[in-house]
């Protein structure tokens, strides 16, 4: 029996796997307190307190991608083989200490040691990547909307705090919100993952979807399954090892298409808020650009779930891409308020729907089995990636005294992803391997 097994006496009347959606929905409301586009609301005022640059500053949220990247591999086979509940707690506990002491900090030194120490371990062992491999192992056919919702929690979060975060500011110190930030994480992650995480249906007697299975598990229920989907629907359940899936070409072409992306929005994010406010916009209204940023991205990514349960992935993905490049160079070029909000607002859009489907893509591509280990070997290499995009949003704005460039870059590998994500096809198991049961 695995450390997050419970078989329950009778099958409960809502499928337990909505209650996981719920609780990775607020977990994802407390690790939004984390991200790049909270950060920056913060960056300014932060910035001219301790004494850093834009561009030195933007090198921690990098080496908190580094050591997310390096932990990846490590949760994702952890993920597998124990499930999601002691991890999201351990994890829940350090970021809300973290944020604690956030509030009690005095140099850049304190603050970045803080950060790249509790607040990167935690944020690791209790965000996304755990919240969307154990969604995504609870179901099959509702898939999309199952991980939409969850991630909802973080669109929420986006559009609430930085419109709040940004208003909180003009009347007590950063210092503060912070650590407001920690009490709320305990509400939102600690006590929820605790009482309702679990790692699969199949460790409490139940299937996928709350549906029984379609075929018994033999090779001619296999054969079927496989011939019934759609060319990148879901894929019969077999296990993955690291190596096996690092020769498959499905793996790289979707780290390529993600890790590209990446790099422009970790950069975006960290960023977007003083872009405005240097165009010579108060902090209130440059606050609000990332909530019209995560107000569509929020309201778009349930409709996007469902269309991907529906239409070819791939082909809505690569279309998605195109909606955010079209946003970008709106808002790259624009002068008023009005101009550069409807700009987001597309970026928004098309950022919704491409991260929730992304997800979609690796446990349609590689099944629920080994996804904890799939995804943590690939999510290692796009955080790499992600790595680039605040040093270079930084830098760049430092010594040309504007964010045109990176615009620009970003707008371009949007476009070189939307190809790419064309030409992704299902991977083939490995020779010898057997489905798993």
């Amino acid at each position: 029996m695995t450390a997050d097994s419970t078989h329950p006496a009778t099958k409960p009347r809502l499928f337990y796997g909505w209650y996981i959606v719920g609780a990775g929905f607020l977990a994802n409301i407390s690790c939004a307190f984390f991200l790049s586009s909270t950060l920056s609301v913060f960056l300014k005022p932060i910035t001219t307190d301790l004494g850093v640059s834009r561009g030195i500053f933007s090198l921690l949220r990098s080496g908190e991608h580094l050591l997310y990247a390096g932990m990846a591999p490590w949760i994702g086979a952890k993920l597998d083989q124990y499930g999601p509940r002691r991890m999201m707690v351990a994890g829940a506990i350090l970021s809300a200490i973290g944020f604690l002491l956030l509030g009690q900090v005095g140099s850049f030194f304190q603050f970045a040691s803080v950060r790249l120490t509790l607040m990167a371990v935690g944020h690791a062992l209790v965000c996304y990547f755990v919240v969307n491999v154990t969604v995504a192992r609870w179901f099959v056919r509702m898939r999309g909307r199952a991980l939409a919702i969850s991630h909802l929690g973080h669109g929420i979060a986006k559009i609430v705090i930085s419109a709040v975060v940004g208003w909180l500011l003009t009347f007590i110190a950063w210092r503060q919100v912070w650590t407001l930030f920690g009490a709320l994480v305990v509400v939102l992650a600690v006590i929820p993952v605790a009482i309702l995480m679990r790692r699969s249906p199949e460790d409490m007697g139940l299937h996928p979807d709350g549906a029984p299975p379609r075929k018994a598990p033999g090779a001619a229920g296999r054969v079927q399954e496989r011939a019934a989907g759609t060319e990148d629907g879901p894929e019969p359940e077999v296990r993955w090892t690291r190596r096996e899936v690092r020769r498959t070409s499905t793996f790289w072409l979707i780290i390529l298409a993600f890790g590209m992306v990446d790099i422009g929005i970790t950069g975006l994010n960290l960023h977007v808020v003083s872009y405005v406010s240097d165009l010579g916009f108060g902090g209130v209204p440059a606050a609000l650009t990332m909530t019209v940023i995560a107000g569509t991205q929020a309201s778009s990514g349930l409709l996007w779930g469902f269309v991907g349960e529906r239409v070819t992935v791939r082909k809505v993905v690569s279309f998605l891409f195109l909606v955010e490049a079209a946003g970008l160079y709106v808002a790259a070029n624009a002068q008023d308020l009005s101009t550069i909000y409807l700009g987001f607002f597309f970026y928004g859009l098309g950022l919704g729907g491409a991260q929730v489907l992304e997800e979609v893509m690796w446990a349609n591509y590689f099944g629920r089995v080994s996804l904890g280990t799939v995804r943590g070997a690939a999510l290692q290499i796009i955080l790499l990636c992600g790595v680039c995009g605040p040093p270079f949003f930084g830098f760049v704005n430092d010594y040309t005294g504007s964010y045109t460039i990176s615009f620009y870059m970003f707008i371009g590998m949007l476009l070189v992803s939307s190809v790419l994500t064309l030409t992704i096809r299902s991977p083939r198991p490995p020779a010898g391997v057997e489905a798993a049961a």
